[in-house]
């Protein structure tokens, strides 16, 4: 047999260094590569396989409810992007500009696409003359760029990947129910298929996307406490339809104005994954969107008969749909152990001469560590339903209970200050509505509002920063 490979590198402990934790991970794990161009990176093959699964469940999903695939163009004209005013000074600090064509300069320069609204208006204003245009349910799996200054891979990229939503409707009840569903869309998709808890809320004024007339979003709890926003849906109201004279008329035979939304999510899911149920072998993935569901090791594999049992169960895998392979290579059965738990694949099955003779096999789940010995003409069936039920529910509630842990209720700002004590989390506390008392909570304790959750809670009649009678229960947090 040839030398072994170099068994796979330890990574950095999350409790020692989380940052330099999930580094090592989506290093080691094969998800990205830097390039020169500061704060782009190359996704690899392993990395956006779990984008494509990404990808295929939402975008069943998307089409389930009506919508249809677009793509618009990469470029903005400046004089399109300036016709709504606050969307344009919103994005503006994240704004790359294209000013030569060749070796002309361009008398209108060219915004890379930071979102579409534009685009999308544009094109609405050419085709939208009746009601009965309406409505129109579109979506586009695009790469946009915003020029961040502090970046880390997935969390925060000048260019990444996603999927944006944009509709338009004939009145604000159709929009704002769009805006919701798509929002319970996204948090159906965390929960089910990334084992993912999350709080649905609305944003506050102060944090609501350029340009919307109210922003949704959805809230995880990492691992180490932070928030990170997994998703946003925006209704817009009328005020993007009068900035691009989008009109139609309507069945009274009148000219009105449509409403609109927008909506999306990123590969920043791939680092919610990592954050989310990663440990300090490596990661842990879902079965939903892992590349590999189940690997089959083979051990002795020199041996007669070995190799050919491993196909024989990986046949088996595959007729039950499992995306699986079975690891023949040169490399020792501890190396591969380490490999596999390294990229997080769900399942692992041991199969080994003596194993052959007892007609049993070994059966490994990643995200609990748990081995069981299975007879071979039983584990085709086991396996489907530990990936179909038992390993994401599993997952789930241990992020649940995490969650749980690092979730404190507080009524006044001692409260919080006390409470973070203990390390990052989320924290639930009243507020009367007021701006200047979101700022101060953030400048006492760290913590900014995350979400007013549709889920609410009397903690107290008080405002948790000035005392004056408390409107409604915010999660606050420090994010990604």
């Amino acid at each position: 047999m040839a030398k072994d490979k170099k068994m796979v590198t330890a990574i950095t402990s999350m409790d020692e260094d989380f940052a330099q934790w999930y580094t090592d991970i989506c290093k080691k794990a094969e998800l990205v590569e830097y390039t020169s161009v500061k704060g782009c990176m190359v996704i690899r093959p392993y990395g956006y396989a779990i984008w494509e699964n990404i990808q295929r469940i939402l975008d069943g999903m998307f089409k389930a409810t009506g919508h249809e695939n677009v793509c618009m163009p990469m470029f903005i004209p400046e004089s399109l992007l300036q016709k709504e005013k606050d969307h344009v000074e919103g994005f503006a600090p994240e704004v790359a500009w294209v000013t030569q064509g060749g070796n002309e300069k361009l008398e209108d320069r060219l915004c890379v696409r930071p979102t579409s609204e534009t685009l999308f208006c544009e094109h609405y204003s050419n085709i939208i003359h009746s009601y009965r245009d309406l409505p129109k349910l579109y979506n586009q799996w695009v790469s946009v760029v915003r020029w961040e200054k502090t970046t880390r891979p997935f969390l925060r990229s000048r260019e990444f990947l996603w999927q944006e939503g944009h509709t338009i409707h004939a009145t604000a009840e159709e929009a704002i129910e769009e805006t919701e569903r798509m929002l319970n869309i996204y948090a159906e998709f965390c929960e089910k298929s990334l084992a993912m808890p999350v709080v649905k809320g609305k944003k506050t004024e102060s944090d609501k996307f350029a340009g919307a007339v109210s922003t949704y979003a959805i809230e995880a709890l990492m691992h180490d406490g932070k928030a990170l926003q997994a998703g946003t849906s925006h209704y817009f109201g009328d005020g993007f339809a009068k900035a691009f004279d989008i009109e139609y008329t309507d069945k009274d035979n009148k000219r009105v104005f449509p409403h609109q939304t927008s909506w999306g999510v990123t590969t920043r899911l791939i680092g919610a994954v990592i954050m989310t149920h990663g440990d300090d072998s490596g990661l842990v993935l879902p079965p939903a969107v892992a590349p590999i569901q189940a690997v089959v090791i083979p051990i002795a594999q020199h041996k007669e008969g070995v190799l050919d049992k491993a196909a024989e169960l990986l046949e088996a895998l595959k007729a039950q749909g499992i995306r699986a392979k079975v690891d023949d290579s040169e490399n020792s059965p501890g190396w591969k152990f380490s490999e596999y738990e390294m990229k997080g694949v769900p399942v692992r099955i041991e199969i080994g001469p003596r194993d052959i003779e007892e007609g049993n096999c070994i059966v490994a789940t990643r995200y609990n560590g748990e081995k069981r010995t299975v007879a071979i003409d039983d584990m085709p069936l086991l396996v489907k339903a530990l990936l179909e039920k038992d390993i994401p529910e599993g997952m789930f509630n241990k992020a649940a209970e995490n969650r749980a842990n690092k979730t404190y209720a507080c009524t006044t700002i001692d409260e919080i200050n006390k409470a973070l004590e203990n390390g990052d989390g989320f924290i639930k506390a009243m507020w009367c509505g007021d701006e200047a008392c979101e700022d101060e909570v953030k400048e006492k304790t760290g913590v900014g509002s995350r979400c007013i959750p549709f889920d609410q809670e009397k903690l107290s009649d008080k405002c948790v920063c000035c005392g004056k009678p408390a409107k409604c229960m915010v999660y606050w947090g420090k994010a990604y």
